[in-house]
């Protein structure tokens, strides 16, 4: 019998959720409200702040399913480094600080089509594909330093270093621009 079924005949299923789950379902709520202040915000200085919130609760998200060295690469990388860049570039292209009106293109409808279309894609991908899934927290750690860390060397190499030279790219056009400006007046 596999763990699957030994699982949901111990009455472990949907209607009782264990305190782990519940606090899983809360960080990924939390997540999801920073997540659409992020992207709803008409202030850009807010929505790198509510970013760092909403990769914070990725974070903890990780956390919670045992796997603790992708979180702290969350917390450092995306937290640490990704929103520290953002923030650099907003202050060296001297983008406003308050409301900015331009941050709006008036395409909101068609976004939203797009994103509720690809949110439901996601979730149906990720709920057909983990359907009868479950992970036993008391076996023992499931996403080790030693696995995670191979997997990411072994196939994510090329694509971290690539993201690496994107945002040295965009720092470096940051102060480009802001050099533009001033050598004008």
């Amino acid at each position: 019998m596999s763990t699957a079924v030994q699982l949901a005949a111990s009455g472990h299923g949907f209607l009782s959720p264990t305190g782990v789950e519940i606090a899983f379902l809360l960080a990924g709520i939390a997540t999801f409200g920073a997540a659409v202040v992020t992207v709803t915000t008409k202030q850009l200085v807010h929505a790198a702040l509510w970013l760092v919130v909403a990769l914070g609760g990725l974070a903890v998200e990780y956390l919670l399913l045992t796997a603790e060295f992708i979180a702290w690469v969350q917390v450092l990388i995306y937290v640490g480094s990704v929103v520290v860049l953002l923030l650099f570039g907003l202050m060296l292209t001297k983008a406003p600080i308050g409301r900015s009106p331009d941050a709006d293109s008036g395409n909101r409808p068609a976004a939203l089509a797009v994103a509720v279309a690809a949110a439901a894609a996601l979730v149906w991908v990720v709920v057909d594909a983990f359907r009868a899934t479950w992970i036993d927290l008391d076996k023992g750690v499931q996403g080790s330093t030693a696995v995670s860390g191979e997997s990411l060397f072994r196939y994510w190499v090329l694509p971290f270093e690539a993201l690496s030279v994107l945002l040295l790219a965009a720092l470096v056009g940051a102060i480009v621009l802001s050099r533009k400006k001033e050598e004008k007046r």
